[in-house]
């Protein structure tokens, strides 16, 4: 058959361990032999980071401000262990975060459902949506080792001279400091996107912050949403008889756990990143997880939620057989290659990428899976498959 033409690239991002081997095993098998895939590639494998001083995380997220989607594979943020593995000469911020920075927007993460595969949580009858805050905290934070005793403080000086100060504390020996940001305009954008999408979907949205404790930094965010909400979307939720509501992050974790699903779940950034993992393995597995980075703009990221899966690179190196379930970074394909399709007009694609994802969840739901869904699956005559095997069973199911 004629392979399906691309008028625009994708935007590439190549990444680390067991996630790089089965990138390519997805390319070689599922897509290239059916799509004449068009991309601009950028290897964000730790070594190359190291090697371009991370400016090759800096040039992909302008890419995709050029060419409007992206796909990504799974990298390492590393950590001490990781600087002596790799003799890496600092340590590289998560790519994740630098790439929200500058595309800013909101990241969806959703689970992929299929038979068999029953959620932890009893009460889970339909999907929960994460919707997490792509800019900023935690993840843009400036820190500081306080080797000595001293005073430590917060200072705003603005554009017009004045000063705000507050001491942070005086340290009587050594600490650590850590000071975060947030800004109104990515805030306001966060919750337009939370809206809209539960507009989009009809669902609720729930929004979850610390405002008792954190009573400028996370108020801030409480009293925007509520402001765009009465302001914007109020009566399109009431005319769709959809609710919104704030409530406490740790009430929000309670209620979650009492609920059928079927709702849209706004968290900052932090509170996402763990969130969305929570709720990815309750449902199932987190290579069951769908995530895509949505920007004020119109820019799209797709990206599998979950690692690198460096336990099973290590036995790949090894030799051994790997049982790695490579449906999250096969989605992110999918995501990617459907709106390219969208963006382009082109059907043949998106209608490609519908194909692929059907293939994927018929393989699984006539019995063949990975070990991880194999160990939660409920159904009968389950057939055990390593990656390789289980592609080549997608590849038969796709025509």
């Amino acid at each position: 058959m004629a392979k399906i033409q691309m008028t625009t690239p994708l935007v590439e991002m190549d990444g680390d361990e067991m996630t790089r081997v089965i990138w390519q095993k997805i390319k070689d098998e599922l897509i290239l032999p059916f799509v004449d895939l068009k991309t601009e590639y950028y290897d964000l494998g730790l070594e190359n980071r190291e090697a371009t001083k991370d400016q090759v995380t800096i040039d992909s997220a302008n890419a995709t401000k050029k060419y409007g989607v992206a796909v990504k594979c799974a990298t390492i943020t590393p950590n001490a262990a990781r600087v002596e593995e790799y003799h890496l000469s600092t340590m590289w911020k998560s790519p994740n975060g630098t790439i929200r920075s500058i595309l800013g927007g909101t990241v969806f993460r959703a689970p992929i459902l299929v038979k068999g595969v029953e959620p932890y949580v009893k009460t889970w009858k339909k999907p929960i949506t994460i919707a997490r805050h792509a800019y900023g905290d935690v993840y843009k934070a400036v820190e500081i080792i306080a080797d000595q005793p001293g005073k430590a403080e917060l200072v705003f000086t603005g554009a017009d001279g004045t000063v705000q100060k507050e001491t942070i504390h005086e340290f009587k020996g050594p600490g650590i400091l850590q000071g975060m940001h947030n800004t109104d305009d990515s805030i306001e954008n966060f919750a337009h996107a939370c809206f809209r999408y539960a507009i989009d979907t009809k669902q609720d949205l729930w929004f979850g912050a610390k405002d008792t404790i954190s009573k400028k930094y996370d108020h801030r965010f409480k009293d925007i949403f509520v402001d765009i909400y009465e302001k914007n979307y109020k009566a399109a939720f009431e005319a769709l008889g959809i609710e919104y509501f704030y409530t406490l992050i740790d009430d929000a974790v309670a209620r979650v756990i009492r609920s059928e699903g079927g709702f849209i779940w706004a968290c900052k950034n932090y509170d996402g990143d763990v969130m969305s993992d929570m709720v990815a393995t309750a449902f199932g597995s987190l290579s069951m997880m769908t995530s895509v980075l949505v920007s004020p703009e119109g820019f799209y990221e797709y990206e599998a939620a979950h690692g690198t899966v460096q336990r099973h690179y290590y036995e790949h190196l090894k030799g051994h057989e790997t049982f790695t379930n490579p449906i999250a970074t096969l989605f992110a394909w999918t995501g990617a290659l459907r709106k390219r399709g969208e963006l382009d007009g082109n059907q043949a694609l998106s209608d490609f990428a519908d194909k692929l994802e059907k293939a994927t969840i018929d393989t699984v739901e006539s019995g063949f899976m990975t070990k991880d869904l194999a160990a939660l699956n409920t159904m009968e005559n389950i057939t055990i498959c390593n990656t390789n095997m289980f592609i080549q069973k997608i590849k038969e199911k796709l025509f």
